[in-house]
């Protein structure tokens, strides 16, 4: 639009300056081209000061109409691309400020009165962040439900449990896939906390030392849809342990999906064979024609350690800095874009994947038993007939001894290798060395047995729309 790139620039500050800035100051300066998509935070923010200026008396009735009016008019048009910065605008502030005055005149210079850029954009970014946060959690939500779904048709699916990448014992795959369910799920019950540590406002602290015009912080924190405003300006303005947490939300998240994605590309393997990937979501080699790539899974698991390094970046930044506000801080805004739009594509590739994915059950049972998973049995067997624990499993390695000599598998054992191997195993032992026996066995709470899965995948679901209604009620800024 003409009056958003043919005005004059303007500036915020520099009436004391001698000289104008330096093209190299401006082009340090200016703000990257992705901090602009705070301006619809920006221009809320400013709704809720225009009506902290109205009750200072600063503003007349009028010009607030005229300037909610306006403001509202400027963030349909940012949406939908009508307006946009000048390459000469510093931030989105004096974007906004510029386009203001431009259309209303004084009027759009008197927004600045009783506000500072540092409580500005301390409050443009926590209304992302809680804005972000739930898009983040719907994505997780979708991708918890394809879990899920792959658990219920798996909940008799008999499969090998590993510990140190070896075959342990054995489960059900639904409890492996519930695992990972259960991992992923605990980010979305830490979003929910952050956002009630974060449900704060910054607004009316102005530079650091609170406004000596908008008096009632706590009616605009409402408006804006926080819970109350901060309790100390200087914290308010300076604080980033806030943006510091959802990055570690984030890049906790990103490491529960590497675990998973690591596993679908063992699981797609010709070594494991354990499940089949949807052509639709893999890719090929440009020079194998045979090559059939979980490309989806290696990305996220890349992707792990970029959204580990923006927390660290962040933490590293923030290290030492003085109170209250610093133009390092504007490096939170980095980290945060990245992080937030790198799961806004991971997030529905992996639920896509995982959605697709067919198990093949009776390759998972025929592993199931192999590596000698049902060792375990045997010892918890002599157990229960009085042998001390230490003695059962010396006599349950030792019947592993025994099969290997042989070449053989538990499930193959005789009658007379039993009491070859020691006079204490009776005939009875056989009948528990049987998948179905071992897991059924496992019915404790959190157990692998099918009973017990199935009970933790209905509290599971319970759970997940305990969070879903967290993240639909947010309702964000009222102006």
């Amino acid at each position: 639009m003409g009056d958003a790139k043919g005005s004059t620039t303007r500036r915020l500050w520099g009436a004391r300056f001698k000289a104008q800035p330096s093209p190299e100051l401006r082009l340090l300066s200016r703000s990257e081209p992705s901090f602009f998509r705070l301006v619809p935070y920006d221009l809320a923010g400013s709704c809720a000061h225009a009506h902290e200026l109205r009750r200072a008396g600063i503003l007349s009735a009028a010009e607030l109409t005229a300037l909610l009016a306006e403001m509202g008019r400027m963030r349909e048009q940012y949406l939908s691309g009508e307006l946009q910065p000048s390459p000469d605008d510093e931030d989105v502030h004096t974007f906004l400020e510029r386009i203001l005055t431009l259309r209303l005149g004084e009027i759009g210079g008197k927004l600045r009165t009783g506000r500072s850029r540092n409580d500005q954009a301390a409050n443009d970014l926590r209304l992302y962040l809680r804005d972000r946060a739930r898009a983040v959690a719907h994505a997780v939500l979708e991708l918890e439900r394809a879990l899920v779904a792959q658990a219920e048709q798996h909940l008799e699916t008999l499969a090998p449990g590993f510990t140190h990448l070896q075959p342990a014992q054995p489960i059900v795959f639904a409890h492996h896939l519930m695992a990972h369910a259960q991992a992923i799920g605990r980010n979305l019950e830490r979003l929910r906390d952050w956002d009630r540590r974060s449900a704060r406002s910054p607004l009316g602290a102005a530079a650091l030392a609170g406004s000596a015009v908008c008096l009632a912080p706590e009616l605009s924190a409402t408006e804006l849809g926080y819970e109350a405003p901060c309790e100390n300006s200087i914290d308010a303005v300076a604080a980033r342990d806030h943006v510091a947490e959802f990055l570690f939300v984030a890049g906790m998240l990103s490491v529960d999906l590497s675990r998973l994605a690591e596993e679908l590309v063992l699981w797609s393997s010709r070594q494991f064979r354990w499940v089949e990937l949807d052509d639709a979501w893999c890719t090929g080699s440009s020079i194998m024609p045979q090559k059939k790539n979980a490309d989806i899974a290696e990305l996220t698991r890349g992707k792990a350690g970029r959204l580990i390094g923006n927390l660290v970046a962040l933490l590293a930044t923030l290290k030492s800095l003085p109170l209250a506000y610093n133009r390092d801080l504007a490096e939170d805004k980095n980290a945060v874009f990245d992080s937030v739009d790198t799961l806004s594509l991971v997030l529905p590739a992996m639920t896509g994947l995982i959605a697709t994915m067919r198990v093949d059950g009776a390759e998972l049972r025929r592993q199931a038993p192999l590596g000698f998973t049902l060792a375990t049995e045997v010892a918890d067997w002599l157990a229960f007939e009085g042998v001390p624990f230490s003695e059962a499993h010396e006599i349950a390695g030792a019947l592993v001894k025994a099969c290997e000599a042989k070449g053989i598998e538990l499930a193959a054992v005789t009658v007379p290798m039993l009491s070859e191997v020691d006079p204490r195993l009776k005939p009875a032992v056989l009948e528990r060395l049987s998948l179905e026996a071992a897991v059924a066995a496992r019915s404790g709470y959190g157990g692998t047995a099918p009973a017990r899965v199935r009970e933790q995948i209905e509290r599971f679901r319970s759970r997940l729309s305990e969070l879903e209604a967290w993240a639909m009620n947010y309702r964000g800024p009222r102006c």
